[in-house]
């Protein structure tokens, strides 16, 4: 007797040409390219923004309310690229299952590996004395033997590529453990809800996946380095302002969704997914 498929259930249109299903068929339109840019905008996230502090000065706030006393609200330049890495898991699992964003969450995580270990062969490799850079005329170094536009790049390049041990490690573990529970929870929620609401699981699953970033990665980072205070005060704000980003990003997540489940033709439940980490197979084995 053909086993009935349990998602087809929530098929609420069987007319627009999206069927309902709980099997991957073998290969996707698109599945590639979103992949692509998922680790793209990971690796970007990671060169550009990992380290810097920013500020922005918020004057209606309430003088001495917590988190920021004086209206000054500070959070990591990450944040510009994080909830785009988020908003794409969020599609990728929407669209594709928890077993293929899985994939692309490994992927990533090997990706951010070989960025760290690039980075760190290549600012560890002596800097020629004749090195002409954008820093050559404009720094000095305060060693004044040094003061050559080798030294000047190269001190300029560390301070941009270079990263410390805790930095690197904060920055993988919470990557890994954060797109896996954003990506457990979405999945999770779109069977509960029967594929309704989705706003209800991209936010829902950004709370719990981005809580759970900001709780490993800022105490890795910085926890002795800042003051307790500044890295409860960063972590928090962060995590608020990124759920916040991606609940501003609704209408956009809501459009490529729908785009790209017409574009392939199914509409994906993980009814009887293997939600390990790291297992290879895609559906749990029948007892």
């Amino acid at each position: 007797m053909e086993k009935t498929d349990p998602a087809a259930a929530f098929d609420t249109d069987p007319n627009d040409g999206i069927t309902a299903t709980s099997s991957a068929p073998v290969s996707f339109r698109y599945y590639e390219f979103v992949m692509a840019a998922f680790v793209a905008i990971l690796l970007l996230s990671n060169i550009i923004g990992a380290a810097k502090l920013t500020f922005v000065e918020v004057s209606w706030w309430p003088d001495g309310w917590w988190p920021a006393a004086d209206g000054t609200f500070i959070y990591g330049a990450g944040i510009l690229f994080f909830p785009l890495g988020y908003v794409i898991g969020d599609i990728l699992t929407e669209i594709y299952g928890f077993a293929r964003a899985r994939r692309v969450i490994w992927t990533g995580f090997a990706a951010m590996i070989f960025l760290a270990f690039m980075s760190y062969v290549v600012v560890s490799l002596p800097a020629f004395d004749g090195w002409e850079c954008a820093a050559s005329g404009s720094m000095e170094l305060k060693d004044d033997v040094n003061s050559v536009p080798g030294s000047i790049c190269q001190q300029t390049y560390e301070s941009v590529f270079g990263s410390t041990w805790r930095i690197v490690l904060a920055s993988i573990v919470a990557f890994w453990a954060g797109e896996f529970v954003n990506s457990f929870v979405m999945a999770k929620m779109k069977v509960w809800t029967k594929g309704k609401a989705l706003w209800t699981r991209t936010i829902g699953s950004t709370v719990v996946g981005q809580g759970v970033d900001s709780l490993i990665f800022y105490p890795i980072a910085f926890y002795g380095i800042w003051s307790t205070e500044a890295v409860i005060t960063v972590m928090i704000t962060n995590w608020l302002l990124k759920v916040l980003w991606e609940a501003a990003l609704t209408p956009v997540t809501y459009l490529v969704v729908g785009k790209l489940k017409k574009a392939e033709g199914v509409d994906l439940f993980d009814t009887d997914t293997d939600f390990s980490p790291f297992s290879s197979k895609e559906r749990r084995s029948e007892a």
